[in-house]
């Protein structure tokens, strides 16, 4: 198998990266340099009804040129197209990975017939809840909601729903319950009534040992204030792949929304794990929301590689990791809306991406994915923003702006836009010396080290006009196919999640341990056997 630093365009771009890594942005920028056509216009691009703004990135045309070179010698158009043809693209699963094909509006894109049918039991069922037709065990309609999952069973709806809180029903409250810590569960039932309350209960195999220690419990919940076993399916659905473990736990049969083994969880907003987003916003926002991916996945598709956001975006985001070095990005949306959008990402890169072993089974020799973090704007600039611009470490940044608020607070939004477009500047421009000496002064030369910027850090802007439903899945989707191509670059598989399976094993033996009577303990290295005694003398009293 040919490998990825054996490639011609690799070791161009290594080349390439010594020549112009000591470049400077506001050199480029000056306006003597930046000449028609500038870099804004030659470094920004629209897909999807998203434009983005690569021009503050350390690169050049023939950067751009060479990645995309190195995408298509790492065969990304190939990879796509299989994906999205439905093939086996996660190999150590022998699956499919067809989260596209649940937002796909060509009758011919693959189980288009299940997915279209699955979907609209999915709007009866919403309908029935917004509208009151649904009730619980007392005949009082529902008024709040609880989704009950972990992971891409709980980021991807907590996310959207908070995005679109705007759009949202006034009339149902929505609750997430996600760590088999009891306080996340106690906290979202406080002040709920049981006769009100909906839960909806989210795992593809439905053996998920923190959702259904929460459904359990939550199943407790709902008998202790009254309501007969008997009455329970009007509290509860499910969503698995798994149903006769749905109803084994009590759900009636017809409750269950069904989930495919073709589809990740982390890709599995779109799907019945979406339900609880249909439930707040009402199937017609939950078809725009599918829309507007399905318009990026068209972009991704079509847009030819040197204009195509996902692999423009993931191939700038290879030169960071695999030439400069840098160890994290930052995802910085503008937006309280997306206040949940950096910790969905966190999952959707890492838990894809964080991997060393390729395709073949070989070990990479190479970096694969960053650390992915972030925090909405303008908090970051009061926690994190200070090592961005002054310490030694780069960072590359996303931006996200959405342009028109969806509040009537209509004077924050220029102080918004205003700080995030600043920021940007700030981390390209820098301050020099001489600029330093002008702000300090004649009278406070030791001040000066202080107030030196490097500048010279990378950034991204993301704009989106509005944020809609449609807008929305376009972001998301970007995001999901930026992972794809680092994928295809990295030659690893970004479908399976293996890295998740020792922790959750060895979790069983401790959680036995802890309660065992002390012969049964079983013995383990010294600190994990010292953490034990510890905890089993606080829990015995």
């Amino acid at each position: 198998m040919t490998t990825l630093k054996s490639l011609p365009a690799w070791s161009a771009l290594q080349t390439h990266y010594e020549q112009i890594r000591d470049a400077q942005l506001r050199d480029w920028f000056a306006p003597q340099n930046d000449t028609a056509p500038t870099r804004a216009e030659r470094f920004t691009f629209t897909g999807g009804g998203l434009a983005a703004d690569f021009s503050k990135n350390r690169i050049t045309d023939e950067t751009l040129g060479l990645l995309v070179q190195l995408a298509r010698e790492a065969g990304v158009e190939a990879r796509r197209d299989a994906m999205f043809a439905g093939e086996v693209v996660n190999p150590t699963e022998g699956r499919a990975a067809l989260h596209t094909a649940l937002r796909a509006m060509d009758a011919n894109a693959p189980f288009h017939a299940a997915v279209k049918a699955e979907r609209a039991k999915m709007a009866v069922f919403a309908d029935k809840v917004r509208n009151g037709a649904w009730t619980g065990h007392t005949g009082k309609r529902i008024r709040h909601v609880v989704n009950i999952g972990i992971g891409g069973s709980d980021l991807g709806p907590k996310m959207v729903v908070h995005a679109l809180h705007h759009l949202a029903t006034p009339d149902i409250s929505t609750h997430f319950v996600s760590n088999v810590d009891g306080a996340d569960l106690h906290r979202a039932l406080e002040g709920l009534n049981p006769e009100e309350t909906l839960a909806i209960v989210v795992s593809k195999t439905f053996t998920t040992l923190e959702t259904m220690t929460n459904a359990r419990s939550m199943r407790d919940w709902f008998v202790e204030s009254g309501c007969a076993e008997s009455d329970l399916a009007k509290h509860f659905v499910g969503v698995s792949a798994n149903p006769a473990e749905v109803v084994k736990f009590g759900i009636a049969r017809e409750n269950v929304f069904e989930m495919w083994d073709w589809v990740g969880g982390r890709y599995s907003l779109w799907s019945a794990v979406g339900l609880s987003i249909m439930i707040a916003v009402g199937s017609a926002q939950f078809d725009e929301l599918l829309a507007g991916a399905n318009d990026m996945d068209r972009h991704f598709r079509e847009a030819p590689l040197e204009r195509n956001l996902p692999v423009l975006q993931a191939l700038i985001g290879i030169w960071y990791r695999n030439f400069f070095g840098s160890q994290s990005y930052l995802v910085a949306p503008y937006s309280e809306a997306l206040h949940y959008l950096p910790s969905y990402l966190q999952q959707l890169e890492m838990e894809s991406n964080g991997k060393s072993a390729r395709l073949d089974g070989a070990t990479v020799d190479y970096p694969t994915s960053a650390v992915t973090w972030g925090e909405p704007g303008t908090n970051g600039q009061h926690a994190f923003f200070q090592m961005l611009h002054q310490g030694p470490t780069i960072v590359p940044i996303d931006f996200i702006a959405v342009l028109t608020p969806e509040h009537p607070l209509a004077s924050h939004h220029a102080k918004l836009l205003a700080n995030c477009f600043a920021q940007s500047e700030a981390l390209m421009l820098g301050r020099t010396v001489e600029e330093a000496r002008k702000i300090a002064g004649p009278d406070k030369p030791d001040l000066v080290p202080h107030i030196v910027f490097p500048g010279n850090r990378p950034t991204t802007t993301l704009l989106v006009d509005a944020l809609t439903a449609r807008s929305l899945g376009a972001l998301i989707a970007l995001y999901e196919h930026k992972v794809l191509v680092q994928a295809t670059v990295w030659n690893i598989n970004p479908f399976d999640q293996w890295g998740v399976e020792l922790g959750k094993i060895l979790g069983k033996v401790v959680e036995a341990d802890l309660t065992a009577a002390a012969a049964d303990v079983k013995p383990h290295d010294s600190s994990t056997s010292a953490l034990i005694a510890r905890a089993r003398a606080a829990l015995n009293g």
